[in-house]
């Protein structure tokens, strides 16, 4: 007997296909749900306000971000392509980060998204089991969510409610090209129609 195969799981060679969160209503769910954790809501808040992968938010420490204000940014090594890029503090950035610091009151050198056992910075698998959690809570069920949902919400959201260009969002995620940032963020026809409606 064949046992059940998970839909979700990707035949060899393929990656499992991961969603952005695509209507800033539910953006907003998911923040108000997170509101009593403030380590998650500056997980969500910063991974979507972004675009980094989450494997470069969990190097961050305290110190390196404790004293920014909004505008300011670090430049971090990113880990995967070993790329210089930038992690930057916008308005709702520091909201998060000065409710993180005053609720939670970490060490200067904690990891800015530490285990609560360990100390030491939460997997890319505790991501994505929490943006799956994240998501389930609020009946998102109509897609894949995982650690690349943050980064792909914020590429998302940039070019369909922001207008930002591909090529904008190409140079932010270090792609090679325009064409493989409108790939990844999965933009549907539809979307594309949508852009074609609006007046002039």
């Amino acid at each position: 007997m064949e046992r059940n195969k998970n839909p979700n799981h990707p035949r060899k060679g393929q990656k499992i296909r991961v969603d952005p969160i695509r209507r800033s209503e539910d953006i907003q769910t998911i923040k108000q749900l997170l509101s009593r954790t403030p380590r998650d809501l500056l997980l969500f808040t910063m991974g979507i306000n972004n675009g980094l992968r989450a494997g470069d938010l969990l190097i961050v420490k305290v110190k390196d971000v404790k004293s920014l204000k909004p505008g300011e940014y670090i430049t971090i090594k990113e880990v995967k392509t070993g790329k210089q890029n930038i992690l930057m503090v916008n308005k709702a950035v520091h909201k998060a980060l000065r409710n993180y610091l005053e609720k939670v009151r970490p060490r200067d050198d904690d990891y800015l998204f530490a285990s609560r056992k360990t100390r030491e910075p939460i997997t890319i698998q505790a991501v994505n089991a929490l943006i799956k959690k994240w998501t389930a809570t609020i009946n998102l069920n109509h897609g894949n969510y995982g650690a690349h949902t943050l980064r792909k919400t914020f590429g998302f959201i940039q070019r369909t409610k922001y207008g930002v260009g591909f090529e904008v969002l190409a140079k932010r995620f270090n792609h090679s090209s325009p064409t493989t940032t409108m790939r990844y963020l999965g933009l549907t026809s539809d979307e594309v129609s949508e852009v074609l409606m609006n007046e002039i």
